[in-house]
């Protein structure tokens, strides 16, 4: 029989307590329910991002699955021995499930430490983004980038008489912008609300300020992405994320998170989007009562499902949209609307079409995409990205057609991020170096000013 020592050599223990709970059909929560721990710590430790080789937790989940010690490589609990076995009090049972969520090992520190480290030193990187195949980017996408860089660089004009109600007003018509797909006119706010924003936070130190900073840097950053720019996105998602921890704001040091994981999946860190995103959904301060705190765990399984994906594990990608689906459901309505573009039920399944894309299935895409009214979606910006991701799906199909055609809808709801978004205008690049080509085809083309 394997020892223990032999068990923490013996990789598959996470395999095997997926195929048990999978045989049994229950959900990530389900066994976390039953063992103890959250959904997203069960789910690291299925997938080898949290090795389990600790003999009380996989007892812990022996247990809870009704399997034999053995199954996992484990000696069983010895019998004790004969009659004087009460003299020596009988063999301790395992503790009751008291833990939630497991504090970071000091092995896990260094790990993200260096994570960090690696974060900083991609800035310095030739970017290769969804973009590359696609002409020269426009102006408005162009003068946008490089006026955040110099308001992040601090070489703005500082506004002035700035106070805590003129930046919020400010961020809250620049989150308009956004959802709004309005780039001309963010290309004027956002650099005008980082400058202010750091204005008023070096002014007053408070956390409020600091918090309210976070927010502005949040928005920053998924403008960021959206535009292809990868090194200066690090740079504002980890300004984000220390000035919301500096602001005591734990919503938006998860979202910071959900954007760190983006730009890390990304660069192809794949393991490390993960844990990013798994270890912000299983932080204490969010499974709170408050439905905030559930809808952005939600966004953050959402952000592993879509790694998931990219990583090849397509079962993967599905159970964790399937429990942020579940969480979508028992909240009802959206939530969150400056957040990720919103969190419920029909946004999940936005996302379902995005990760089966990425997993390499765009009839399953193009099925779930089927499933949406775009109306129901919360914002101008979401349902310009359903369009998108629906034409990505057809692509991938062959269905040049029909791919031009849910293009065309894009712009039509939002003309300015269709025609600037680098991964739009690669997916136009692709259609116009196919087989042939169409006079709408090449008049979307001309406006996207590829060449």
């Amino acid at each position: 029989m394997a020892t223990a020592r032999q068990q923490r050599q013996r990789p598959g223990s996470g395999t095997r307590v997926r195929q048990a709970r999978l045989a049994r059909a229950w959900t990530l929560a389900e066994l976390g329910r039953r063992a103890g721990y959250s959904a997203a710590q069960v789910s690291r430790y299925e997938r080898g991002l949290a090795p389990l080789t600790d003999v009380t937790v996989i007892r812990r989940f022996a247990h809870a699955l009704e399997l034999s010690v053995e199954d996992f490589g484990l000696a069983p609990m010895p019998a004790l021995p004969g009659p004087h076995a009460a003299t020596t009090g009988s063999f301790p049972g395992l503790p009751g499930p008291t833990v939630v969520r497991e504090e970071p090992r000091e092995g896990e520190n260094v790990r993200r430490r260096r994570l960090l480290a690696n974060l900083a030193a991609t800035a310095s990187l030739p970017l290769v983004g969804a973009g590359s195949a696609g002409a020269r980017t426009p102006a408005s996408g162009e003068l946008l980038v490089a006026r955040v860089r110099d308001a992040m660089l601090g070489l703005d004009d500082v506004p002035a008489a700035t106070t805590t109600a003129r930046v919020r007003a400010a961020l809250a018509v620049a989150m308009g912008d956004y959802h709004a797909g309005r780039y001309n006119a963010l290309t004027e706010r956002l650099p005008r609300l980082l400058a202010a924003g750091h204005a008023l936070a070096d002014d007053t130190a408070g956390a409020e300020h600091q918090a309210l900073l976070a927010e502005v840097y949040v928005l920053t950053t998924r403008m960021l992405i959206k535009l292809d720019d990868t090194q200066l996105g690090w740079m504002a998602a980890d300004r984000a994320r220390t000035t919301a921890h500096a602001g005591n704001s734990p919503l938006v040091a998860a979202e910071a998170a959900r954007n760190l994981a983006v730009l890390a999946r990304r660069a192809g860190w794949h393991e490390q989007a993960m844990r990013i995103a798994l270890d912000a959904a299983d932080h204490p301060t969010l499974r709170g009562p408050s439905p905030r705190f559930a809808a952005e765990r939600g966004l953050l399984l959402q952000s592993a499902a879509y790694t998931a994906a990219r990583a090849g594990d397509r079962d993967g990608m599905r159970e964790l949209t399937d429990e942020a689906a579940a969480i979508a459901a028992r909240l009802g309505g959206v939530m969150l609307r400056d957040h990720g573009g919103g969190f419920g039920t029909a946004t999940v399944t936005l996302h379902r079409i995005s990760a089966e894309n990425a997993a390499g299935d765009p009839g399953a895409a193009v099925t779930a995409a089927r499933t949406i009214a775009p109306a129901t979606l919360p914002t101008v910006e979401r349902r310009c990205r359903y369009f998108t991701d629906v034409a990505t799906a057809y692509a991938h199909w062959g269905r040049r057609d029909q791919s031009l055609h849910a293009l065309l809808n894009a712009e039509r709801c939002s003309p300015e991020e269709t025609h600037t978004r680098p991964a739009v205008r690669a997916l136009v690049t692709g259609l116009l170096v196919g087989a042939r080509t169409t006079p709408e085809l090449r008049a979307l083309a001309a406006r996207c000013a590829i060449a």
